[in-house]
């Protein structure tokens, strides 16, 4: 890739970000310097800064950080970069033009967070089980993942088996959930990622609003042969 399509790539994921930022924000999908945003590049990362209010957001001091994590330029990088790297490596797999990973403190996942109630599974304890159809299809299953303080590697390193043990049974995730933090959200661009953040909420807050039955196997069957559906 030449320099001129390197700088160009680089700016608009500058801009996407911020985009994306603001509208979460306005929406109340992030609130005061909650969250973060980042993006995987051909030469590198980048990531919101520390304490940034995703709502406003400048991008030129969005943090660009080489292959190796290694900070070039921008504000402070968001302490959250050594999961958000992890999530990219991780996703090779089966996903591997993954290229935005979004973390929120969203109301209604956290609310549901709280209540501990675990759905239990195959695979590991989940937070969501599959009420409505486009939670199906545009998000998938979205491992719980215990409580650990801000930043600690032992959340990384849950997150990344968790996405590990799916992929050995053929299952692409798309989000996890953080207890009493909020979800990381990922896919192959910021609007992507951010579409998904939407419905995860929104399924997170219809569970908290009714007590809906799952759909069962033969109805999640029907959505796996007609829409190629992952479940």
């Amino acid at each position: 890739m030449s320099q001129v399509h390197v700088h160009t790539a680089m700016n608009q994921a500058r801009e996407d970000m911020c985009r994306v930022g603001r509208s979460l924000f306005e929406r109340g999908y992030v609130h005061a310097t909650a969250g973060n945003i980042s993006m995987r590049l051909a030469e590198g990362f980048l990531i919101t800064p520390t304490d940034a209010c995703l709502g406003f957001l400048d991008p030129n001091d969005l943090a660009h950080l080489d292959a190796n994590g290694v900070q070039l330029s921008g504000a402070r990088a968001s302490k959250t970069l050594g999961l958000h790297r992890r999530i990219y490596s991780a996703t090779q797999k089966l996903s591997p033009a993954t290229a935005c990973v979004i973390h929120s403190h969203s109301t209604h996942l956290v609310a549901l967070s709280l209540q501990n109630t675990v759905l239990q599974t195959a695979w590991g304890p989940e937070l969501l089980a599959p009420i409505t159809p486009y939670f199906v299809m545009k998000v998938g299953h979205v491992p719980l993942i215990a409580y650990h303080k801000p930043g600690d590697v032992a959340s990384a390193d849950a997150v990344e088996h968790a996405i590990q043990r799916y992929a050995d049974h053929d299952l692409a995730l798309h989000a996890v959930m953080l207890s009493r933090l909020g979800p990381n959200v990922w896919h192959d661009s910021p609007a992507q990622a951010m579409a998904t953040l939407e419905e995860l909420e929104e399924t997170a807050r219809l569970s908290l609003l009714t007590q809906a039955e799952p759909l069962d196997d033969s109805r999640i069957e029907e959505l796996r042969q007609t829409f190629g559906a992952h479940w």
